[in-house]
């Protein structure tokens, strides 16, 4: 029983060798403002990407561009001599979920409150080579 455990986590290293990802935790915008920048580059070329990120006006433009940028560095680390150009990198996965949520309140009519929910989301960001 224990070494087929040990050769699953075996398996398990191997295979995250060849993955590229970053990861940004915590982003205090809600999940909702983020994934309609994150739907929109899913898929695409990293250059192409970065191009659209960069002058892009949403306000979670700047952070998926900067993630995208640590993704295509930890690529860089794990493939040294390889050039970005060569390899056709493209954006294989990127996620937006839900993170922890602030609770405030806001003071209401007649003695009441409301409460203000104040949103943040993880967003995970996977890079691949076409070739």
């Amino acid at each position: 029983m224990g070494s087929r455990k040990r050769n699953k986590a075996e398996e398990l290293k191997e295979a995250k060798k060849n993955i590229y990802m970053a990861r940004l935790v915590n982003n205090p915008t809600s999940p909702r403002k983020t994934r309609l920048m994150a739907d929109v580059v899913r898929g695409m070329e990293v250059e192409k990407a970065l191009n659209i990120l960069k002058f892009s006006s949403k306000e979670s433009a700047p952070k998926l561009h900067k993630l995208l940028v640590s993704a295509i560095a930890n690529w860089q680390q794990k493939n040294e001599g390889a050039r970005i150009e060569d390899s056709n990198l493209y954006i294989k996965e990127i996620k937006v979920d839900g993170g922890r949520m602030l609770k405030r309140l806001r003071p209401a009519p007649r003695g009441r409150a409301y409460r203000i929910r104040k949103r943040s989301n993880h967003i995970t960001l996977i890079i691949d080579s076409k070739n």
